[in-house]
């Protein structure tokens, strides 16, 4: 792969993912100051800025090794948004919102996007141009879908788990809470080796449900506006 290829990768996947998964940790932020949280805020996590989110090995180190390598398995991660909890008048359901906040944040993203996917493959009128556009436009669906997914398996650290927590009892998150380490080393050897086959496979199959109904959904819209 020479560096012209390397460019391409990294302008066409990697910035894609960056915006995405900070996007992702400004809605925990964004949720929590809104509830009575300014902890994040106060640590400057209250932002779109990639420097403030980037952790050296979720961020940088493995998704571009993934790039170099020329591999189909693409994984990262930023650092967790802090929350205090002491400062939610609610905390049970306000971290529930809280931590619905940053997968709700990339379903969002991809639906916008299969929104423009649609208006671009409508309404451009040069059809190699809009397809070209499109492939980008159809990874950033991707790549917001799988965030949002990965992060709503309902094991901690994850969102999901914190999601959960919310109807769990409290002695259950106690010690889900305290065995979050574990469960998290657990969790990342079952991705490294799932990787190997070709990467997050038992997340596909609702990945790409969702990005053809996105797409779906408005290509009917505007079939029907337009006839």
């Amino acid at each position: 792969m020479d560096f012209i290829q390397i460019g391409e990768k990294i302008s066409l996947i990697y910035v894609p993912f960056l915006f995405a998964i900070c996007f992702h940790e400004w809605a925990h932020a964004w949720a929590a100051q809104k509830l009575g949280d300014p902890t994040a805020e106060m640590m400057g996590r209250l932002t779109l800025n990639p420097v403030a989110h980037m952790d050296p090995i979720g961020t940088v180190f493995f998704p571009m090794l993934a790039i170099l390598s020329g591999g189909n398995f693409f994984f990262g991660w930023a650092k967790p948004v802090p929350v205090s909890e002491r400062n939610l008048a609610r905390p049970r359901k306000d971290m529930f919102w809280i931590a619905l906040a940053g997968p709700g944040s990339n379903f969002f993203l991809a639906f916008v996007t299969a929104l423009i996917y649609a208006i671009n493959a409508r309404f451009t009128p040069m059809p190699d141009y809009a397809g070209s556009i499109n492939k980008i436009l159809e990874f950033f669906i991707i790549i917001n879908l799988s965030l949002a997914y990965f992060n709503l398996i309902p094991v901690h650290p994850l969102d999901g788990g914190k999601i959960l927590a919310r109807f769990l009892p409290e002695n259950m998150n106690i010690w889900l809470e305290d065995n979050s380490q574990i469960i998290s080393m657990g969790l990342f050897f079952l991705i490294i080796a799932d990787g190997f086959n070709g990467g997050a496979s038992f997340l596909s199959y609702p990945i790409i449900m969702t990005a053809n109904i996105f797409l779906g959904l408005w290509g009917y819209l505007f079939t029907f506006i337009l006839t």
